[in-house]
């Protein structure tokens, strides 16, 4: 099984400027975790520090509890998969993979058997001879990720990957890590700025934002039960509106343009200012025309087909902009571009965040 991890306090500035500010994780033996966010958000920097390739100017990194804050890299024993491959030009496949394995002078017997047992498990055994300008993006990424494995790390740290890849090899590889993870039982610390690449392959993703962690959980967790404003609107899509929570008679309501949608809780935000967010998914679209206390009306301005699901962008009167409801393929046939619709919300799926 792979090392636990853990990192308090962690703090790198650059010119001054913190680039992370206070970044705790705690990964469990065996974990793939994910770090999510935009460009700069200090994801990478914070990858870097644990692999020793940046100095931490304060916290504390400890790998199955030792710390390991001013080590070298190389006395980390952790493997890394970088996002522009990294791979030496001048060596084959096979050369490339036994490289880290011959510079800790292992037997060449030793070294063989491992890189074969490690290009037979990224499925590359016919191209050990073959220089990286000979293979395929996704061939040598599949290179380098089989050379960060030969050392059995006790950590794998991977810094965008994927991301230099087309879409098909890019979810052919994701498949393929999830099933080396499994298989392997090694210890994953992934950096992604892809939400869908985070939330299908990782155990746990920390979601960042500016140096900081916004939150922690389950891809489930994250995308059902947002707790910050930041995570709402970045993992996947949600309709937002910055409004007021009031009360209609015993309930409480938010106004959405012109319309209103109940609330099932939100006592405490009663009088206050608020973004509202709600998924696209969860609202259910009608043909009728009509408004209503306790739902949204407007006329379909655009149509999108995303495969299994069908998106509809709705101009409701008074909001600032348009809203999103998601609906399955098969029964968007009803719908049609310039169509008045009414749009109902459950009222338990409405979050509400402070301003």
């Amino acid at each position: 099984m792979g090392a636990g991890l853990t990192a308090h306090g962690l703090v790198k500035e650059f010119a001054g400027v913190a680039a992370v500010d206070g970044v705790d994780l705690n990964v469990k033996p065996g974990e793939f975790v994910s770090l999510l966010g935009p460009s700069g958000c200090g994801k990478t920097t914070t990858l870097r520090m644990i692999a020793g390739l940046e100095q931490v100017d304060e916290g504390e990194i400890r790998i199955n509890g030792e710390d390991v804050t001013d080590l070298p890299p190389q006395k980390r024993h952790l493997g890394m998969v970088f996002q522009n491959y990294a791979l030496f030009p001048n060596l084959s496949a096979f050369e490339n993979v036994a490289y880290a394995l011959r510079v800790r002078r292992r037997p060449r017997a030793e070294i063989t058997a491992r890189v074969n047992e490690m290009l037979d498990l990224v499925h590359l055994t016919d191209a050990a001879r073959k220089y990286p300008h000979e293979l395929s993006g996704g061939m040598q990424q599949r290179v380098a990720l089989a050379r960060a494995l030969a050392i059995s790390p006790s950590l794998l740290l991977l810094d965008e990957p994927l991301s230099a890849l087309d879409a098909a090899i890019r979810e052919s590889l994701r498949a393929e890590l999830r099933r080396l993870h499994i298989q392997l039982d090694v210890t994953v610390i992934y950096v992604t700025h892809d939400q869908a690449e985070a939330m299908s392959l990782s155990d746990t993703v920390v979601v960042m934002e500016k140096g900081k962690v916004s939150q922690s959980g389950t891809p489930q967790e994250l995308y059902n039960h947002p707790k910050t404003r930041f995570t709402a609107s970045f993992v996947g899509a949600s309709n937002r509106q910055e409004t007021t929570v009031e009360r209609s008679g015993q309930a409480l309501a938010i106004r959405w343009g012109e319309g209103s949608l109940p609330l099932a809780t939100g006592s405490e935000h009663e009088g206050a200012r608020v973004i509202a967010t709600w998924r696209p998914e969860i609202a259910s679209l009608h043909p009728e025309a009509g408004e209503t206390s306790t739902g949204l009306s407007g006329i379909i301005e655009l149509v999108t087909f995303l495969g299994p699901i069908t998106r509809f962008d709705i101009r409701v009167n008074g909001a600032e902009e348009a809203v999103m409801v998601d609906v399955p393929s098969n029964g968007s046939a009803a719908f049609l571009p310039g169509q008045r619709v009414s749009i109902s919300v459950p009222p338990d799926q409405i979050r509400l965040f402070p301003l």
